[in-house]
């Protein structure tokens, strides 16, 4: 029996107390439902299955119980279910993504914001609305009309949520990527969209120094001949921002006081360009509809999330990642949304930890390489720091590993909900995610999203058994699935995407098990698989193990052609100071053999100075593939940190048997 199995027979890390199961938003949902449809539920399980196999029923419960702000409703709920993609929800409803986010109009907090020097502004529901509409009116005065678009190149700024629910209102697409993307990624990005404004920051902070932007801002400016107007957000430093540029507040000074006038949509009508992170091309433009984003955010905020009126909900994130655009749909439920910008380890390793305790978080959110680099620090905020108020932990960008679940759980707080989620920029949400009403396990997420019908099939496209691996799917059409690619006038681009391997299926690229507990475990990306000898193996088995070892910060793995065959090369970043011995080559040999198989152990082991990632910090094994291969990656302004790269090629110890 494999780890990943063992795991799932031991007992459950967290299990929901009664009353909070009593208080959670699923259980007056599911409440609500049993009697307006007739039906009986006696578990999430249940749950789960009664919303894939009446979606009209489940997600018209969604669309009425918030209820959605609408100022036409939709006849039917799904029409052409059997067609994915092509089927159509809602159709006929009118609305507005930015006024079902604006419902609160008072003094309550609407936005926290926090940099790195520690300066933190809170600003209320009144004072983000009257902004919204000024800017609003803003473009309408620039002439920008339904379906332009409106570009943001800037930190994670409350004005940036602002210039976003601007857009929105008036029926504008948004699109953005953080300020630390270079020249040529966010050519490859806006270049491709044509934007009539462009938003963008003078600089901002990282790891203690002020990063200027205008000189950056102006050479894209230059490639970017559709900007009609450049609106700059002083933030860091002295500079004043792009050459030919007004500042927000001048901008929308003559519009200060201005009435909202919420255009008033079809429900895919565009409201996000997001972009794929990938390295093997340019940037896929995703376009996801404002209806669609609305409401698959309002059931994992609401009910796989509980969040509540009130709740201080946080992300670390920037605003090139989609975790951006799902923190900021909080506001539908009344959250305060609580923003962060810079380094999470700048003046010193607690530097969120401090945020969280200070403005009394009740929903934390980052990624798994955090979770581990906290651990890897030696952080005990369970000791040092007062998380009273904290409910949920929630984690995502790559596999949370079970020993991250045991660090939550022994050194941050032992009475929270630590829920994995996963899903990716293609849906602008989830497949499998928390669920405030049943037990966490170790190294498992927790559930399947509801109206997700969400499988793992094998190679003959049939649901393989439980506990073996398979690719994740979806068997059925959901409201977020995206409306198109950009410039894919015959959607071939996006068929290619998801529908190219199983007909009438999306398949995500993710190599997963369903587990007895009706979890999930995941495996990492399909396409970077390791397949030595034809056994299909998950990159996330062997990362788990070599970085239990405290030697190793962080590792990278890929499968080289080799001799007709595929061998497994691991890369290692170690602790400062430390070299590769034959020692340390051995432990992790044995650490691997010993908790994953004989089939993970790599063949060669080699250590690297810096790994390259993503800027939403995921790693990437097939760019690291690709050289190692000779071959070209042909997008390199997707990482973060290029130049790790250039550590990866020409290693003589990959030549030799």
């Amino acid at each position: 029996m494999s780890e990943s199995q063992s795991d799932q027979n031991q007992e459950p890390l967290w299990v929901p107390s009664a009353d909070r199961i009593a208080a959670a938003n699923i259980t007056r949902f599911t409440a609500d439902a049993a009697q307006r449809w007739a039906r009986e539920f006696t578990d999430y399980n249940s749950v789960h299955r009664w919303s894939v196999e009446h979606p009209e029923e489940f997600w018209r419960s969604v669309w009425d119980t918030v209820p959605v702000i609408r100022s036409v409703d939709a006849a039917t709920v799904l029409e052409d279910a059997h067609l994915m993609p092509g089927a159509r929800w809602f159709p006929g409803a009118r609305l507005n993504y930015a006024e079902n986010l604006l419902r609160k109009n008072d003094d309550s907090p609407s936005m926290v914001f926090r940099d790195e020097t520690g300066e933190t502004r809170t600003l209320s529901a009144a004072e983000v609305s009257e902004q919204v509409a000024a800017v609003a009116a803003a473009l309408r005065a620039e002439g920008v009309a339904v379906g332009d678009r409106v570009a943001g190149y800037l930190p994670n700024l409350p004005e940036t949520i602002i210039a976003m629910l601007g857009a929105a209102s008036i029926g504008a697409v948004w699109s953005s990527c953080s300020p630390d993307f270079g020249v040529q990624g966010v050519l490859d990005r806006f270049g491709q969209i044509e934007p009539r404004v462009f938003i963008c920051t003078n600089a901002y902070y990282y790891n203690g120094k002020i990063v200027d932007c205008t000189a950056k801002s102006n050479e894209i400016l230059a490639n970017l001949p559709t900007v009609e107007r450049v609106v700059v957000v002083p933030f860091a430093g002295d500079s004043a921002g792009p050459a030919g540029s007004v500042t927000l507040q001048d901008w929308t000074a003559p519009h200060r006081g201005a009435a909202h006038q919420f255009e008033q949509l079809p429900f895919d009508h565009p409201l996000f360009i997001m972009f794929s992170s990938g390295t093997t091309g340019a940037p896929k433009c995703i376009v996801h509809g404002a209806g669609g984003t609305l409401l698959k955010h309002l059931v994992e905020h609401q009910l796989h999330t509980d969040v509540k009126e009130g709740d201080r909900l946080f992300y670390f994130t920037t605003c090139g990642w989609m975790m951006w655009n799902w923190l900021v749909s909080g506001m539908a439920l009344g959250a305060t949304l609580m923003l962060y910008d810079g380094s999470p380890f700048y003046p010193g390793p607690n530097a969120v930890f401090n945020y969280a305790e200070k403005e009394r978080f009740t929903i934390f959110g980052t990624s798994a390489k955090y979770i581990d680099a906290c651990a890897k620090a030696g952080l005990h905020p369970e000791r040092t720091h007062d998380l009273s108020e904290l409910k949920t932990i929630l984690s995502t960008g790559s596999p949370l590993v079970p020993e991250s679940f045991d660090y939550v759980y022994e050194r941050v707080k032992k009475g929270v909900c630590l829920s994995s989620i996963s899903g990716g920029t293609d849906i602008v949400g989830c497949f499998v995610l928390g669920m405030p009403i049943v037990p966490v396990h170790r190294g498992e997420i927790q559930a399947m999203g509801l109206g997700m019908d969400v499988a793992a099939l094998g190679d003959d496209g049939r649901p393989v058994a439980t506990g073996e691996k398979g690719e994740l799917s979806c068997l059925k059409p959901f409201p977020s699935m995206p409306i198109h690619f950009w410039n894919d006038a015959d959607g071939s681009k996006f068929h290619d995407a998801y529908f190219d391997r199983f007909e009438n299926v999306w398949c995500h690229g993710d190599f997963v098990a369903m587990t007895e507990a009706h979890g999930m475990i995941i495996y990492g990306r399909s396409d970077a698989v390791l397949n030595p000898g034809g056994v299909r193996i998950g990159t996330a088995e062997i990362y788990r193990q070599v970085e239990s070892l405290d030697d190793v910060v962080e590792s990278i793995v890929i499968g080289q052609q080799f001799d007709g065959d595929v061998r497994v090369v691991l890369f290692v970043r170690l602790r400062e100071g430390l070299a590769l011995n034959e020692l340390l080559e051995k432990r992790i040999r044995e650490t691997v053999r010993k908790n994953a198989s004989p089939r993970h152990v790599p063949a060669k082991i080699i250590q690297v100075a810096d790994i390259p990632r993503t800027r939403s910090g995921k790693i990437v094994e097939l760019a690291v593939r690709n050289i190692v291969h000779g071959e070209p990656v042909k997008n390199v302004e997707a990482l973060a940190n290029p130049e790790a790269l250039d550590l990866f090629r020409g290693h003589a110890e990959l030549s030799k048997a």
